[in-house]
């Protein structure tokens, strides 16, 4: 199976589209299975952003589009919005699969919140799953270099790291920070995806997006720069990317 990770669109003030339709260019090449959209697919959460947004994202081709929001979506009551244009069910199961997303935004702000009833139904639900187990969100549950005060992690983090350390899933991925990066914590890799299309970049320069590949119980994950090269998680974290990471 090939994943792919997107996020940060922010359609808005800061969206490079040309960056954007690149980007779509390339996923539809590699034919992937599955698109993972991990939030902010709008600058203010807007009716207007969410209608652009809504029409870019028909450019994706793949077989399934898996959503979850971001804390600029929820601006301006796009909340009320996003189930509208975005619809994803809570678990997804497909090929011996799951993916199970996890909302951490909340209405007009900033920082993210797992909450209470959500860990405990992640951790039940996810007891009970076989195979690949893969987790999406949009905030970060560990803090990530070059990207200024950590002031808008998961507040309740520590809770959900404790309730994912038992339900032992196999990757998480999380967006929100417009920096790739990869910490891997109990033998459980967290990837951080960079921004696909906004101009507001941190430590990394070039906007970027995810693959996943799982086939023969491994589970293998690079970076793709949008009209660049792929790079290694492990060369981004030693900073031995080979670029100066500017555009």
């Amino acid at each position: 199976m090939l994943i792919v990770q997107v996020s940060d669109i922010h359609v808005g003030p800061e969206f490079r589209e040309e960056t954007f339709q690149k980007g779509v260019e390339e996923i539809n090449q590699l034919n992937p299975d599955i698109l993972l959209v991990t939030g902010d697919l709008t600058e203010n959460g807007l009716l207007s952003q969410y209608e652009l947004a809504s029409d870019l994202m028909k450019g994706f081709i793949c077989r399934s589009k898996i959503y979850t929001s971001g804390n600029h979506d929820y601006r301006n009551t796009g909340y009320l919005l996003f189930k509208r244009f975005f619809p994803s069910a809570p678990i997804i199961r497909s090929k011996g699969v799951t993916i199970t997303v996890v909302s951490t935004a909340r209405p007009e702000r900033n920082d993210g919140e797992a909450g209470y009833r959500q860990i405990v139904w992640l951790e039940k639900a996810l007891s009970h799953e076989k195979g690949f187990k893969l987790i999406m969100m949009h905030h970060h549950l560990v803090p990530v270099p070059d990207t200024g005060p950590n002031t808008i992690p998961i507040l309740d983090a520590g809770d959900v790291l404790r309730a994912l350390d038992r339900s032992k899933p196999d990757l998480i991925v999380c967006g929100h920070r417009h920096r790739p990066w990869k910490w891997t914590i109990n033998h459980v890799p967290i990837i951080h995806a960079g921004s696909f299309s906004s101009e507001r970049l941190r430590g990394f320069f070039s906007n970027s997006y995810n693959v996943i590949k799982l086939g023969a119980g491994k589970c293998d994950a690079w970076l793709k720069i949008i009209d660049g090269p792929r790079l290694e998680f492990d060369k981004i974290t030693k900073g031995e990317s080979g670029l100066s990471n500017l555009p």
